[in-house]
């Protein structure tokens, strides 16, 4: 695939039009154009569409960008990379977490490696569970953190540990002195729930289904630290577990056990048949430890046996 096409195409979406991106590619707009034909020809896709004076990204040009986005930014990453190889500088511990788990658990644990390993370069990128396991199985990254579980042929997890659910509710809920609520208690009580196809979505459905209920909604959030600040400000309430909830102030939200008991798991994601490496085990040593922390410090996370 063309290399100058594809920095046509994205040159042409972010800038808006085929005159800047003639001047920011330092092409002529013919040739821009003939680019960014040919790329459509090879992908068989329409990118833009052209029944105007400038061209418009099409549905299909906004998808491409979307998905592909990564790898064309990362086009200008080559030189850099050619140049670190060139001078012996390819050490490095590229590590991915999933948003739910990112700050609980990836950023304490990349912290202690910078300050014990300062010799090792480490990058710390945070993506959604279903991007995660495909730039994981691409093998851009040498570990991945989060949610389980996790289904792809090319990859291979391992559980770190396991949180208890828990209904996250305001300081001044009538709820809020209960010491567990099953869901019969969260009848009628506006839900925050995250959007269709992501795991905590999943598990919530789930439990209000198990309980032959169906969850008033108050509205539908993009991640779980965005629905405990949203029960935070008074939007409702939501389920989610203490890693979570940790991200927010303690003194306005209270964290009730769900019963029956429902638990989440973590853990840790590898590119399968991917080569040991004496830092990845060092990180990994780390974030072990960093788990068997949390849970001796509280009744609601667990290590598995």
């Amino acid at each position: 695939m063309n290399i100058k096409a594809l920095r046509a195409f994205r040159a042409t979406l972010s800038e808006g039009s085929l005159a800047a991106a003639s001047r920011v590619l330092n092409l002529s707009q013919p040739a821009v154009s003939r680019l960014i034909s040919n790329l459509e020809g090879e992908l068989r896709l329409t990118l833009f569409d052209r029944s105007k004076r400038n061209l418009t990204p099409t549905p299909a040009g906004f998808a491409f960008f979307r998905e592909a986005g990564r790898i064309l930014d990362n086009l200008d990453e080559i030189p850099r990379i050619a140049a670190e190889i060139r001078a012996g500088r390819t050490e490095k511990l590229r590590v991915v977490a999933m948003p739910r788990i990112a700050q609980a658990l990836a950023s304490p644990a990349v912290a202690q490696f910078v300050q014990r390993y300062p010799d090792i370069g480490v990058s710390l990128d945070v993506r959604a569970r279903r991007e995660a396991g495909k730039w994981l199985a691409g093998r851009e990254y040498d570990i991945g953190i989060g949610a389980l579980p996790v289904d792809h042929p090319e990859i291979r997890t391992e559980l770190l540990l396991r949180v208890r659910a828990q209904a996250i509710v305001p300081v001044d809920h009538l709820l809020a002195d209960a010491t567990e609520i099953s869901v019969d208690n969260l009848d009628g009580e506006p839900m925050i729930r995250l959007m269709h196809g992501l795991l905590l979505r999943d598990q919530l459905d789930d439990m209000f289904q198990s309980a032959g209920l169906t969850p008033k909604p108050s509205c539908e959030v993009a991640s779980s630290a965005l629905a405990c600040a949203l029960v935070a400000d008074g939007g409702g309430i939501t389920i989610a577990d203490e890693l979570v909830a940790s991200q927010v102030d303690a003194n306005i939200i209270r964290l009730i056990p769900i019963t029956p008991e429902r638990w989440m798991s973590f853990g840790l994601l590898f590119p399968i048949n991917a080569p040991p490496s004496n830092r990845l085990e060092n990180l990994i040593g780390i974030l072990r430890s960093n788990a068997q922390r949390l849970a001796e410090a509280s009744q609601t996370i667990e290590i598995p046996e």
